[in-house]
C-alpha cells in the first residue's frame, strides 16, 4: 500500500439511545462469563463496495450518496441503542454495566483511493486505519462499549469498522445487534429494551477477584496472515481427515486441525531447549447449542467455553486425522460435561479456571482459536447490499485463529498470528499451500 493513501477521520460524534432508558434497567448485572472475560476491544470491518452499474457510477454524486447513508446508519443506529441499552452505558467495578445513555462514538472518515485498492491486495497495516482508535473510547465516565467509524472511499463504497468490548460482548451477541440494526434501517418496527443477558442465568460475583489470568497471551514479535480456504479445498481436507474415529468432520475440524499440524511444524523446527514438549488447541465454543436450557438460546452477553486437543510433540509426522480426532473429542466430552440440567455459576467457573491453568502450564504450548462460521455476518444488509467481511486478528496475540465464513457461506477466512520466526516457516508450508491462499483479495 503506496504512502499516499490515507485515512481521514474529519468528524466524531456520539449516538445515543432514541430512548431514554428506564429506571429499573439502569443497572445491568455482569454475568460470571463476562468477569472471566478480558477487557480488550476486538475488531471487525464490513465492506460495502458500490455495486451501481459503470453508467450510474459515472453520474451519481458519490459525496452526496454517502452522507445521506451516514444519516441513515446513525439514526437506526440511535434505536438499535434503545433495545441493546448496555452497549450505551459503561462498565463499573466487577459486577455491573452503569446504562446512563452515554451513547457510542461514531466517526467518520475519507479514504482517498478507491475500495477495490484495499480489496484487491489488502494490507492489514492499512486495513487497521479504518478501525476506530481507541483513543476517543475514553471518556469522563468511563470507557465505550461500543466505537463505529464509517470510512468512504472514493468509489461510493462504504467499509464499517467497529472496535467492541468483549467484556459484555462475543461474536453471537455483536451478530445479533448487526441485524437488529441493519433491520431498523430497513424501516422494521422493533420493541425498544430487547437486551437480556447471561446474568439471568449465570449471575456474576459481587466481589470477583479471578485467582488466575484467564487470557495470559503473550504479545510478542508477531506477524498475522489472512489464509482463504475455498469450499472444493475443504472438501478435499475433509476426505483426507475421516477416519474411523471422526467419519464425517466439520469444515471448522479440518481447517484448524491443518493450521494447527502446521504451526506446530513451525514451532519444532524453531524448537530449542526453551519450547514446551507438548501442544494444545483451545477452541472456543458457542455454549448456546451445548447447553440444555433452552432458555439460553438467545441470551446476550459472553456465554463461551473451550476445549482443549492435546498433542505430544513427538519425532516424526503429526497424524492430521490424529488431530481432527483429538478435537472431536474434546467437544464430545464439553456437551457431556454441559450438556445436562443443574448446570451452575460453581461449574462455569471451574472450567473457566481450567482455560486459565492450561495457558500458564510452562511445558504447553497453547494455540488459541475463535470460530465465528455459521454466524450471520454475511446478512448485515444496511439497505445498499450484503458486505464483503475482513475481521482483522485481536491486537495481533501469538497462537491465535480467528475464523469466518467467507461471503457466499461455503469457505473460510482464516486470521492467523504466529510468531515472525514461526510465521516465516509456516506461510511457506507446501501442505497449507496446497489448500490455502496466503493474503488473498478479499473479493
Amino acid at each position: 500500500m503506496s504512502l499516499e493513501v490515507k485515512v481521514e477521520v474529519f468528524h466524531n460524534e456520539r449516538i445515543t439511545p432514541s430512548f431514554l432508558t428506564p429506571h429499573h434497567l439502569k443497572s445491568f448485572s455482569i454475568s460470571i462469563l463476562d468477569q472471566f472475560s478480558p477487557s480488550i476491544h476486538f475488531p471487525v470491518i464490513l465492506f460495502y463496495p458500490n455495486t451501481n452499474d459503470i453508467h450510474e457510477v459515472n453520474n451519481i454524486d458519490h459525496q452526496c450518496l454517502v452522507v445521506e447513508r451516514t444519516k441513515l446508519l446513525k439514526r437506526s443506529l440511535s434505536e438499535t441503542l434503545s433495545r441493546f441499552y448496555p452497549f450505551a452505558g459503561r462498565i463499573q467495578g466487577q459486577a455491573l454495566v452503569c446504562c446512563n445513555d452515554k451513547g457510542a462514538m461514531f466517526l467518520e472518515a475519507q479514504v482517498n483511493c478507491p475500495m477495490s485498492r484495499a480489496l484487491d491486495n489488502p494490507d492489514l497495516g492499512f486495513v487497521k486505519e479504518l478501525l476506530p482508535n481507541l483513543q476517543y473510547a475514553e471518556g469522563d465516565s468511563g470507557h465505550d462499549l461500543l466505537l463505529v467509524q464509517a470510512n468512504c472511499f472514493e468509489c461510493g463504497g462504504i467499509a464499517i469498522g467497529f472496535n467492541i468490548s468483549h467484556k459484555i460482548i462475543d461474536a453471537f451477541t455483536l451478530s445479533t445487534f448487526l441485524n437488529s440494526w441493519s433491520a431498523t434501517c430497513h424501516g422494521l418496527q422493533l420493541p425498544p429494551h430487547q437486551y437480556v443477558g447471561v446474568a439471568s442465568r449465570f449471575p456474576g460475583l459481587q466481589s470477583f477477584k479471578p485467582q488466575l489470568r484467564v487470557l495470559k497471551i503473550s504479545t510478542e514479535r508477531c506477524i498475522t496472515r489472512r489464509l482463504l480456504f475455498e469450499s472444493s479445498k475443504i472438501e478435499s481436507l475433509k476426505t483426507k481427515a475421516a477416519s474411523a474415529a471422526v467419519q464425517n468432520p466439520t469444515r471448522v475440524e479440518v481447517v484448524s486441525a491443518l493450521i494447527w499440524k502446521c504451526a506446530m511444524k513451525a514451532s519444532t523446527s524453531n524448537s530449542d531447549s526453551a519450547r514446551p514438549s507438548s501442544s494444545a488447541w483451545l477452541q472456543t465454543v458457542n455454549m448456546r447449542k451445548i447447553l440444555a436450557q433452552p432458555s439460553v438460546e438467545n441470551l446476550m452477553g459472553n456465554l463461551l467455553g473451550f476445549f482443549p486437543a492435546i498433542s505430544r510433540k513427538e519425532e516424526g509426522e503429526v497424524d492430521f486425522q490424529g488431530l481432527v480426532a483429538a478435537m472431536r473429542k474434546g467437544f464430545e466430552e464439553l456437551k457431556v460435561k454441559f450438556g445436562t440440567d443443574g448446570i451452575g455459576v460453581d461449574d462455569v467457573s471451574r472450567h473457566l479456571q481450567e482455560y486459565g491453568e492450561l495457558l500458564q502450564k510452562d511445558d504447553l504450548e497453547c494455540y488459541c482459536s475463535t470460530s465465528w462460521c455459521r454466524l450471520p455476518f454475511h446478512e448485515t444488509n444496511f439497505g445498499w447490499g450484503k458486505p464483503l467481511i475482513s475481521c482483522p486478528a485481536m491486537v495481533d496475540l501469538k497462537n491465535l485463529t480467528t475464523l469466518m465464513d467467507t461471503s457466499d457461506g461455503s469457505g473460510i477466512a482464516a486470521r492467523v498470528t504466529l510468531k515472525e520466526d514461526d510465521m516465516a516457516i509456516f506461510e511457506n508450508n507446501e501442505e497449507l499451500l496446497a489448500y490455502a491462499s496466503v493474503n488473498p483479495g478479499v473479493v
